[in-house]
């Protein structure tokens, strides 16, 4: 069982879980070799005005630095750990090359230590963690860290628990599924990674008390309609009022089902099917 639910000896234990991270085999010191420092920002910009409004404190943090590019091709490299990484959702595997680099990458589902991996700008055996380019992946498999443009670094499908599916190849793009339902065409010179990113288990956690969220850096959140209406567009009024107007952000922008992507960008074109929205049902191009 990889979440353990607590029983309810508390109030803040009850309705909490926590995820045992039962394929993490090593829970010490990550490679120095491969961190770094990792300021906090409290949410604010280089002019110290606060752009990200609920952002501060929580635990210090060493970040782990990703090779999402895999670009030592033709080398084995063979799995060493795999660790928990407080940066993102899923875990990190620890690599080791043939001629002694190691580097850290997002761990998929079913990698075991001691696991050969390999990435190559040819055609390879498809096994979990090996990279290649989509032209060379069977169709029908699940893949994640996917480049979005051709030697920029993976991209996609990197969080817990996601994977794309690849169903078509036409000419010089091919298909990918995407988790949210959005159907897309990226050159068939991306790479991509075999396999599902693991730790699935992530989204069933439930923090259960305000104290685990402050842990993470998160901060509380006043409504808008308990502001002032020089603070919110949904402020102000002699009751609880929202004045008839949908959920907005402090700066107008729709917080619900709204749509706020830019018009006009250049990926548009690649896009054969939106998202769902569970809102208004099937969105069209």
């Amino acid at each position: 069982m990889a979440i353990r639910v607590y029983k309810p000896v508390t109030n803040g234990r009850r309705n909490a879980s926590v995820n045992l991270h039962e394929e993490v085999t090593h829970t010490g010191r990550p490679e120095k070799s491969l961190v770094t420092a990792l300021p906090k920002t409290g949410g604010r910009n280089h002019h110290g005005v606060i752009t990200c409004r609920g952002r501060g404190g929580g635990h210090k943090r060493l970040y782990r630095k990703i090779d999402f590019n895999r670009r030592k091709d033709g080398i084995d490299a063979v799995v060493k750990t795999i660790e928990y990484d407080p940066n993102r959702t899923c875990h990190i595997a620890l690599i080791e090359y043939a001629d002694g680099v190691r580097r850290y990458i997002l761990a998929p589902k079913g990698l075991k230590v001691d696991t050969v991996i390999r990435s190559s700008m040819e055609a390879i055996e498809p096994e979990v963690g090996c990279t290649m380019p989509l032209k060379f992946v069977p169709l029908g498999m699940t893949v994640h860290n996917i480049e979005f443009e051709p030697r920029r670094g993976g991209k996609l499908c990197r969080s817990a628990g996601s994977g794309a599916r690849l169903t078509n190849r036409e000419g010089r793009w091919a298909t990918l599924v995407l988790p949210s339902g959005e159907i897309r065409q990226v050159s068939v010179e991306c790479r991509a990674t075999i396999g599902e990113v693991g730790n699935s288990d992530h989204q069933h956690v439930v923090l259960g008390k305000a104290g685990r969220s402050r842990w993470l850096g998160r901060r509380p959140k006043v409504r808008g309609v308990a502001m002032d209406h020089d603070a919110h567009p949904l402020g102000g009024g002699e009751g609880r009022s929202k004045g008839g107007r949908e959920p907005v952000s402090r700066s107008g922008t729709k917080s619900k089902g709204g749509r706020t992507r830019i018009k006009g960008k250049w990926t548009d074109a690649r896009i054969l099917r939106r998202r769902k929205s569970k809102r208004y049902g099937q969105l069209k191009v």
